[in-house]
């Protein structure tokens, strides 16, 4: 039974509800009880400051509805007791118990799941989270979902339960009587493939910065591009997006889950373009890989499935370069608190740019190197050997010549690029079939030995790199990974000495200072 009457000790209900835990969705308990005494409104179970406010909005809300408010003891718990409740999500279903100890509603309210903030006026605001909440009621076996109106397309990608969307108090209280009708959404024709504003054909030249995006995008590698302001670093940058694979429904779900956490949706119902973030260089540590008393998903987070890319790396706080290490490497973040554990995906293929000095122009042959040798120097290290062995590829960026400016070749388009990409992409999804891994980049040294086959030649010539160029072992097998990709593009089984020499080349070019 939903309701538990106490022999002249008061009214008992029980209403279902959710609450956040990183970028899952748990099941919270909104118990609220009624008895005789001094009017009283307390909640409890660890709510934050906006869900004890919520307090007020409940009680204007209910009288705007039309409906008495009980001049009694009240007593709301949102168990499980020990965790933080934040957010004023718990309103609705706040309101909904009142209103069913009341008498207000159907006693029974065990198929449904609440999620709403209400306004004084009783209408119905949207909230964050609430696709984690939709898969948490499906995962649970709800069968109704009830959401504000303007999160009920986001709610409704999810298959399992019924989703429907209210836009006032006194909406959901005539549909739970039976009273009205709501509308149940469908999901079917909010899903579609994205259009891009820009394209790889609009980019003059720069053919070999366009071919390490090319295997970038091909085998979801790290990239580095180097060059003087100008040269284009930011535009090839802006492009990558376009050319990587079309994101699969369940990713597009995922990478939904994680900005509706943050709010940042807006009023798509779902995410369907591989993410772009582009943080200034000014963010703090917990921006860029997330945290807070209640930790949120950070910057990397954010470019789940898509590009983080960092313009002038070098002025990054080195302890933000530094708390990128992890991440790139486990394609997570684990964020630990005195109350648990958050883990956020951070699967994202890294872009960095950066000047050869703090100038620009170091090495450039047309513009003078204003810099000193120690100012170069110390630029330059301000990037750790750690992070820079994470960078699977280098590559200069060097100024556009007027021919190139000029000439009206038609440039291969970003679909047609994508398509090389995709091609790429699905050759290693064959290969790495039951091995949960989906591209080179996600290898590890047992993978790699089990997957990449090398001839006579590129075993030798990698020798010779190896011993040359003092590779460490996470770079020798980043440049293995990287020639595997170049191999996937040409379509070859066999990776093939100059496959192995094009990836030393984007190895062999982070700009070193002797002087």
């Amino acid at each position: 039974m939903n309701v538990v009457w106490g022999s002249g000790l008061g009214v008992l209900t029980k209403v279902l509800s959710a609450a956040l835990y990183g970028i899952d969705a748990y099941t919270v308990e909104v118990e609220t009880y009624i008895s005789n005494g001094l009017p009283l409104f307390d909640i409890v179970g660890l709510p934050d400051a906006s869900v004890r406010e919520s307090r007020e909005r409940v009680k204007a809300s209910i009288k705007n509805a039309g409906f008495e408010f009980p001049v009694k003891k009240i007593t709301v718990n949102l168990a499980p007791a020990d965790r933080k409740k934040e957010g004023p999500s718990f309103d609705l279903p706040i309101a909904v118990g009142i209103l069913s100890a009341c008498g207000y509603v159907p006693s029974d309210l065990s198929r449904f799941m609440f999620l709403g903030e209400l306004s004084l006026s009783g209408e119905v605001r949207p909230v964050s989270g609430v696709l984690s909440v939709a898969m948490l009621a499906a995962k649970s076996g709800i069968e109704y979902l009830i959401v504000p109106y303007g999160n009920v397309r986001e709610a409704s990608m999810v298959e399992g339960v019924k989703v429907y969307g209210v836009k006032a108090l006194s909406q959901l209280i005539g549909f739970l009587n039976g009273n009205a009708m709501l509308p149940e959404i469908k999901r079917d024709s909010y899903y579609k493939f994205p259009e891009y504003a820009i394209d790889f054909s609009d980019v003059k030249g720069q053919e070999n910065a366009k071919r390490a995006l090319e295997i970038a995008a091909a085998g979801g590698h790290n990239l580095l591009l180097i060059g003087p302001p100008g040269s284009g670093k930011t535009m090839l940058a802006k492009r990558l997006p376009t050319i990587l694979p079309d994101l699969t429904f369940e990713e597009s779900l995922e990478i939904t889950r994680i900005y509706s956490v943050a709010g940042l949706l807006n009023e798509e119902p779902i995410v369907t373009k591989r993410p772009f973030r582009s943080p200034h260089h000014t963010i703090s540590t917990a921006s860029l890989i997330g945290g807070g008393s209640i930790p949120k998903p950070g910057e990397i987070s954010l470019a789940h499935y898509g590009v983080l890319y960092l313009d002038e790396l070098p002025e990054f706080r080195r302890d933000c370069l530094e708390a990128l290490r992890q991440p790139l490497e486990d394609k997570k973040v684990v964020i630990s608190r005195s109350n648990g554990r958050y883990i956020f995906p951070a699967d994202v293929s890294l872009v960095a740019s950066m000047n050869p000095c703090p100038c620009g122009f170091y090495g450039d042959a047309y513009h003078q190197c204003k810099c000193t040798p120690m100012q170069i120097k110390r630029y330059l290290n301000r990037i750790s050997g750690p992070l820079l062995d994470r960078i699977d590829m280098f590559v200069e960026v060097s100024p556009l010549e007027y021919a190139s400016i000029t000439n009206h070749r038609k440039e291969k388009t970003s679909a047609e690029i994508r398509e090389g990409v995709n091609r790429a992409r699905r050759i290693q999804l064959e290969r790495y079939k039951g091995a949960k891994v989906f591209n080179n980049a996600q290898l590890d040294q047992h993978h790699v030995a089990k997957y990449i086959r090398l001839d006579r030649g590129a075993n030798k010539l990698l020798k010779d790199a190896f011993d040359k160029m003092r590779l460490s072992a996470r770079s020798y097998f980043r440049v293995l990974k990287v020639a595997r990709t170049i191999a996937d593009l040409e379509g070859s089984d066999l990776v093939h000495s100059y496959h192995v020499a094009e990836a030393l080349q984007y190895k062999a070019n982070f700009p070193v200072f002797n002087g």
